[in-house]
């Protein structure tokens, strides 16, 4: 791609001075999520990822003069294109106005996503687009989502009469009534701090950057990704099992005071070691050289 000239370089300039601007009330919400939502502290490095991923996309990719056509001839937008350009960026500006002005800032931030594109699409060209849809997509990552705290309570149940029924089955002296489980020694309350959530999320997050840095078939890294959510669930039945173990053979303040807090982080560890053996088995176990 040649260099810009100067005056599209002033303008691309004042375009993102402008945007930073216009989305700094957003970038506010999203830094407060980062720093004090645990469901989401793993936010705060999506945009470093999506940032590096558009780099190297740039760094590594064909020119796009190449690939603009089959000639080999730099390709000049057409009004249909640049007009359709502008048209995501005024329909997104306009929702994300509203959006910001009704407080609704998680919608807006799906908005925020949207004028990346538009931006990216209206100064860079369909092309440029095309390469960076993934890392513009990877984006949407960063946002925390209003219900998720609404599903803590129920996978923390399902994962505690699970992690209470495997402890049964190794022989364990248990009763478990709701999210209440009753050890001989103890009566502990599985709350939404076991729901792992957190570990699902960020489990999730990882597995579709491996799809996308991964090469092979496409069936692949698609199971790679679906596998995000059964495998966090299965880890953290085996760490609510474990922490009942801990609480019956050491005692509940063994297992409340120093094994809760880093058991979340030592069963996350175990379930990314699945990945190893699950991305030979899936044939997806090599670099994609043209973007990493």
């Amino acid at each position: 791609m040649k260099d810009p000239q100067p005056t599209n370089r002033l303008l691309l300039t004042a375009a993102i001075i402008l945007f930073f601007l216009l989305s700094w009330p957003v970038w506010q919400w999203l830094w407060n999520e980062w720093i004090h939502n645990e469901y989401y502290s793993h936010g705060l490095l999506i945009p470093l990822v999506a940032g590096f991923l558009a780099i190297q996309r740039i760094r590594l990719r064909r020119p796009l003069d190449a690939a603009a056509s089959p000639s080999g001839s730099p390709q000049v937008p057409t009004v249909v294109t640049t007009t359709l350009g502008w048209l995501w960026f005024a329909a997104s500006l306009i929702l994300y106005i509203f959006f910001v002005n009704e407080s609704a800032y998680y919608l807006a931030a799906f908005c925020l996503v949207a004028l990346i594109a538009g931006l990216v699409w209206l100064f860079g060209g369909k092309f440029l687009l095309r390469e960076w849809s993934f890392p513009i997509a990877y984006l949407l990552l960063m946002i925390p989502l209003p219900f998720v705290e609404r599903a803590t309570y129920p996978l923390a149940i399902f994962a505690g009469i699970c992690g209470g029924g495997l402890m049964q089955w190794l022989g364990m002296e248990l009763s478990i009534v709701g999210n209440a489980v009753t050890l001989p020694n103890a009566d502990l309350v599985i709350g939404a701090q076991c729901s792992g959530i957190n570990s699902l999320i960020a489990l999730s997050a990882l597995m579709i950057l491996a799809a996308y840095i991964l090469d092979g078939a496409l069936w692949g890294r698609l199971i790679l990704v679906l596998l995000a959510v059964p495998l966090a669930i299965f880890g953290n039945i085996l760490r609510i099992a474990s922490l009942l173990f801990v609480a019956r053979t050491y005692g509940v303040e063994s297992a409340f005071t120093f094994y809760h807090d880093y058991s979340g982080v030592l069963f996350f560890l175990v379930v990314l070691l699945f990945m190893f053996p699950l991305v030979r088995l899936l044939q997806i176990n090599k670099l994609r050289l043209d973007v990493i």
